[in-house]
């Protein structure tokens, strides 16, 4: 029998690929799964029973406003009806220390964690040493819906990690990090450099990886009370609604690994990627591009996807930026196709966001 709402205990037994305890927890279902309840519940538990310390992890600085009461207010009225939370502003609003405060006593406010924002990742770097003492970080939506990520947000979120997970007499500590989602786009930033997004099936449920856990859920009286509210009945069309009642990601269609047959192809642009080089080509008949191993050494349009793949005759993503836009908005909308799982790699490199 399933449960009614999100119930992480398995996800935080499982080992890693290597039989190792993982330092990276994911966690992604349908909206209103209860996922944002459970951790939020787990991580103030841990501080209550355990002393230990939280950090929550968002995008960007404005969103440290009013970030206790963000957190705080729904679990409050489930779990803890005798606690307030409050926040407050330290190193000129770099980062925010959060305090709990029992039976409204003011005098007797407890330090309970901090919140912080990765773009302020060289801020909170000069000052690591007041973050030694935290025991875990709680990253809630690590996929946008609108996928506005910050410039180069892996380097700080890895960047804030490492300045959390030093002191205490240790070069590195273990320092778990809970990173909640809805299903958005499996070609996240994280998906990919993780290289999720290859590997993620439509039946997959748990995905281990090295350093790291995946799961992949589904709750479905969640999904049952999204289909059958009025609201979202008189907007059963829209995509979003599929995304937030059923197991789908919101910006991806299925891309399939097939190839195509009897048609005419105009070629596009090669990637190199690993190093081989893959063929971008377009079947206007078909109406889809696709991605296959038979690169046109001749052709001029070359994108190297990574720096290492980088060489003269090849120019980066980021001289290249309508073109990739344009092959995201294909992959998106369903219309690519791919001649094996390489070559589905590669273009999914290639236009992470």
């Amino acid at each position: 029998m399933k449960s009614e709402y999100y119930d992480g205990t398995k996800l935080l037994s499982m080992k890693d690929l290597n039989g190792r305890t993982p330092e990276i927890y994911l966690c992604t279902t349908n909206r209103t799964g209860g996922k944002t309840t459970y951790f939020g519940r787990l991580v103030v538990n841990r501080f209550l029973k355990q002393a230990k310390k939280f950090m929550l992890v968002y995008r960007y600085n404005y969103e440290l406003d009013d970030v206790a009461d963000k957190f705080f207010k729904d679990i409050k009225g489930l779990f803890f009806p005798e606690y307030d939370m409050i926040s407050k502003k330290k190193a000129k609003g770099i980062y925010h220390e959060l305090f709990l405060i029992k039976n409204n006593n003011v005098e007797n406010e407890i330090p309970c964690g901090y919140a912080v924002a990765l773009n302020n990742a060289d801020a909170i770097k000069k000052n690591s040493h007041f973050f030694s003492d935290t025991s875990c970080m709680l990253f809630d939506e690590f996929q946008s819906e609108t996928n506005h990520y910050c410039p180069d947000e892996i380097t700080k979120f890895i960047s804030i990690h490492t300045s959390v997970a030093r002191g205490q007499g240790e070069q590195v500590r273990y320092v778990p990090v809970y990173m909640l989602a809805n299903q958005v786009s499996v070609i996240n930033p994280y998906y990919t450099e993780l290289d999720i997004c290859t590997r993620l099936r439509l039946d997959t449920n748990f995905l281990r990886g090295d350093g790291f856990v995946l799961e992949n859920g589904f709750i479905e009286t969640a999904s049952v009370a999204q289909k059958e509210s009025g609201f979202n009945r008189a907007f059963k069309k829209n995509a979003y609604i599929g995304y937030a009642s059923q197991n789908v990601y919101l910006n991806d269609n299925t891309a399939f690994v097939e190839t195509p047959v009897g048609a005419k192809c105009r070629y596009l642009a090669t990637l190199k990627y690993k190093g081989s080089e893959y063929a971008i080509k377009e079947y206007r008949e078909l109406g889809f591009l696709y991605c296959d191993s038979r690169a046109d050494k001749t052709f001029p349009m070359k994108i190297s996807v990574t720096t290492d793949d980088h060489n003269i005759n090849y120019v980066m993503l980021r001289n290249n930026d309508m073109f990739i836009t344009q092959l995201r908005y294909y992959f998106e909308h369903g219309a690519f196709r791919f001649k094996d799982l390489k070559s589905k790699e590669a273009l999914m490199k290639c236009i992470t966001y």
